[in-house]
């Protein structure tokens, strides 16, 4: 009897089941220090999303960002993460930071967009639509579906015969879903445009036309929409700011990812406001007079 293959196959299913769970990480919000509290506050108290106030927008990388209300309501989009399935590589040199939030939305079941688990959040909302309101917040999720034909030189896309899929619609899997959220608070409408198709469907359109700011995928790769793209649908929903996401942040995403920068972009724009730090405050006042102004983080981002 050969005592080692019983060894042996314990070994390899140790190494197994250890590989899954670092592969698949869960929540483990049983463990967080944070409470509820604020939430609570802001149920107990109300809110009104159209009192003009300073909203912050922080941007941590990728297509992550916090915004946070008037009333300090911290709302997470998109935080990232590496593909646990290894099949796309290495995107993300690390972690995401681990920082408290009262929401944290997802756009859409990808790596790069679903990493709920990883912010000490009271309420998550993945894949939202409908409406969502807490204190001075309202969220409405618009259901629609991912760009499904890349315009880039590197046509991932292509990747759904060798899935066996058929990425774009009707029939697509979820992962090819995607919900446009907007926040509104402090008197501001913000669009976080997710990966959508370049065109969404007829209602999609019409909630997209009087938001205020608008958070898109640009960048030099085309990744997600080329810059035609881009230009067309800002001249359909005239946002009075552009904020440019999905585009290569040194320190938090890596070159491996194939994503540029969006300097050639950002060049061509005539308002552009190169911020020196990873935060923004707007507020209606500020916002008003705008006309198409582009504030780019670029390599700025935060890191807890």
């Amino acid at each position: 009897m050969n005592l080692l293959k019983p060894a042996i196959f314990a070994a390899v299913m140790a190494v197994m089941f250890l590989m899954t769970t670092m592969a698949y990480p869960h929540s483990e919000s049983s463990k967080f220090s944070e409470n509820n509290n604020n939430v609570i506050l802001a149920q107990t108290k109300g809110g009104d999303v159209a009192k003009a106030g300073d909203v912050k927008i922080e941007f941590y990388g990728h297509m992550a960002f916090k915004i946070t209300s008037p009333e300090g309501i911290r709302i997470l989009v998109d935080p990232w993460r590496n593909d646990p399935s290894g099949a796309w590589g290495l995107w993300f040199p690390g972690e995401f930071p681990a920082i408290p939030v009262d929401i944290v939305l997802s756009t859409h079941a990808h790596f790069d967009h679903d990493a709920v688990y990883r912010a000490h959040a009271t309420t998550v909302l993945e894949r939202m639509a409908g409406q969502f309101v807490l204190g001075d917040v309202r969220i409405t999720g618009l259901a629609d579906k991912h760009m499904c034909k890349s315009k880039g030189w590197y046509k991932w896309t292509e990747a759904a015969t060798e899935f066996k899929q058929d990425f774009c619609p009707p029939d697509n899997p979820l992962h090819m879903d995607n919900f446009i959220q907007i926040i509104e608070t402090g008197g501001l409408r913000i669009a976080h445009w997710g990966d959508n198709r370049p065109i969404p469907a007829e209602f999609v359109e019409e909630a997209l036309k009087n938001v205020d700011i608008l958070i898109m995928n640009i960048d030099d790769s085309s990744h997600i929409l080329s810059y035609e793209d881009v230009d067309a649908a800002l001249l359909r929903y005239q946002p009075r700011v552009v904020i440019p996401g999905h585009y290569y942040t040194k320190g938090a995403s890596s070159v491996l990812s194939t994503l540029s920068t969006a300097e050639n972009w950002v060049r061509q724009q005539q308002d552009v406001v190169r911020l020196e730090s990873s935060e923004l405050v707007l507020n209606p006042d500020t916002v008003a007079p705008l006309k198409r102004r582009v504030y780019y983080f670029g390599m700025h981002h935060a890191k807890d």
